[in-house]
């Protein structure tokens, strides 16, 4: 394995952490609980659908910068007005509902192990009010958690990276970026941070092209592979030692 020597590992939250669809689908499902399942995922995909087209004209320079929470208020009342739900209070509910994601089933533990190794950033698109909660729901435990609101803009914005970079106060390439989004991972890479692939139903898979440091199946296997580049990089070749004992 190549020589791997990072001081920290910084996370995505959305999709490689929490369950960001099964969260959504809820909070639509408590909108309308008569709500067909295949009207649900035409829901969902509207709500996902306005999130990404309106973050990528952020980044375009289309729109000026507006939190997750604009732009969840936004999605709830199209959602809404598409189901015929009026009420505010309803709307107001569903906009939250990105706060309440359900965590991986080995996300917890996971930080958790990694945490005993390793300094944990967590680095999200969500606002800084929308990330707390979210921890706190998920029970996420951080030495550190950043959003991309503190660079006015969103990822794979270089400038959401840097916010990682300075806080750290380590370089970019002792900084290990782990996300289930090979978009994600790109941008880290733009800005000489090393990156994690962690496989996700919900994210988006590299391609051939695509280099990363590390491939994980989960964080299990993440800090597995860790553990064993740490062990290799502190002990000697084989082949020195024996170069030694032939002198």
């Amino acid at each position: 394995m190549a020589e791997l020597e990072i001081d920290a590992l910084v996370f995505d939250v959305l999709g490689t952490l929490v369950d960001e669809p099964a969260g959504l689908r809820a909070g639509i499902g408590e909108l309308d609980p008569s709500l067909e399942d295949s009207r649900l995922e035409q829901l969902l995909a509207q709500w996902q659908q306005h999130i990404e087209r309106e973050q990528r004209r952020v980044l375009d320079g289309d729109r000026a910068y507006v939190t997750t929470e604009v732009l969840d208020e936004e999605a709830a009342r199209l959602v809404a007005d598409t189901a015929g739900v009026e009420d505010p209070a309803a709307v107001a509910r569903l906009a939250r509902s990105g706060r309440r994601l359900p965590p991986w089933p080995d996300t917890v533990a996971g930080l958790a192990a990694l945490a005993e190794r390793f300094a944990l950033v967590g680095l999200s698109n969500a606002s800084r009010t929308a990330l707390l909660e979210l921890n706190a729901h998920a029970g996420l435990r951080w030495h550190q958690a950043l959003s991309a609101e503190d660079a006015h803009t969103y990822k794979p914005n270089p400038a959401v990276y840097q916010v990682a970079v300075t806080v750290s106060g380590r370089p970019p390439e002792r900084l290990l970026m782990v996300a289930a989004h090979a978009w994600d991972l790109r941008g880290a890479q733009r800005l000489g941070l090393r990156t994690a692939y962690v496989a996700r139903p919900v994210g988006d898979p590299p391609s051939p092209s695509d280099r990363f440091d590390v491939y994980a199946d989960d964080l299990a296997d993440l800090a597995r592979q860790l553990g064993e580049r740490s062990s290799t990089a502190r002990q000697p070749a084989p082949h020195r030692l024996v170069q030694r004992r032939t002198r």
